[in-house]
């Protein structure tokens, strides 16, 4: 058995002496692991780094094998991420939601098409966190946790201004349609709804909504655990940036 494609490598693990069990994310293979030979050394090491991109070829003996990959650089992302700390914690939390909440071996195309087009952005520091929101967007959406922000749930297409999401269905409500009910919604702020640029603050109160439905339905539901704390972490330095 044996495939070849690109990816991006989510994590890297020494394995024995010398070798390194791997991670990669593939558009045709999805979040695939397989052993380096030689992963471990110190020629590797710039090459295994989270978030680079990869051309890989894996091999095995039978399919449910964990198997062997031969990697070759494509291009690195460690030095946009490695000279600023928000977005290293960005870095460290996308690897570390899509390790989480993606079932191995199952192909995400688009997803992935959306990864490698964030993970590129990460050199522009006032626009990979509005990026990073929609991301997260896609991501509930794939798995099946979408929300659906195109009209008010309660009025339907003749309510324009939406201004709530419910916590339970995912679904947009005008503020007429929401009435006495305004304090159990979350609040839908507006670059959730695909806007190109917004202030840290703003970014922050769409993180909000995005994590409550992943910390609320989509941990619970494919992991029965909570969130990787990356994600805390990376917001964590957004709040601080946005103070200052």
């Amino acid at each position: 058995m044996e495939w070849r494609d690109q990816g991006i490598l989510l994590s890297s693990q020494t394995h024995g002496e010398s070798a390194a069990i791997i991670e990669v994310l593939t558009p045709e293979h999805g979040r695939h692991a397989g052993v380096v030979r030689g992963g471990a050394s110190r020629r590797m090491a710039p090459v295994l780094q989270p978030g680079a991109q990869l051309d890989v070829a894996w091999r095995a003996r039978l399919e449910d094998h964990i198997g062997t990959y031969s990697v070759e650089l494509i291009r690195s992302r460690a030095a946009l991420t490695m000279s600023n700390r928000l977005a290293l914690s960005g870095l460290n939390a996308i690897t570390a939601l899509l390790r989480f909440c993606l079932p191995e071996r199952e192909a995400h195309p688009g997803l992935y098409s959306q990864t490698v087009t964030l993970l590129d952005m990460m050199q522009d520091m006032q626009l990979w966190p509005l990026t990073y929101l929609h991301w997260e967007l896609a991501l509930l959406n794939e798995l099946g946790f979408g929300l659906d922000l195109t009209e008010c749930a309660v009025l339907g297409q003749g309510a324009n201004d939406l201004s709530f999401v419910s916590p339970r269905t995912g679904r947009a409500v005008s503020r007429a349609g929401a009435g006495q009910w305004a304090d159990r919604l979350l609040p839908l702020p507006e670059c959730l709804l695909m806007v190109t640029e917004a202030p840290d603050q703003d970014v922050l109160a769409g993180l909000a909504v995005t994590g409550h439905f992943l910390h609320h339905h989509m941990a619970p539901e494919l992991a029965g655990k909570p969130l990787p704390d990356q994600r805390r972490r990376m917001i964590d330095r957004l709040a601080a940036r946005a103070s200052l």
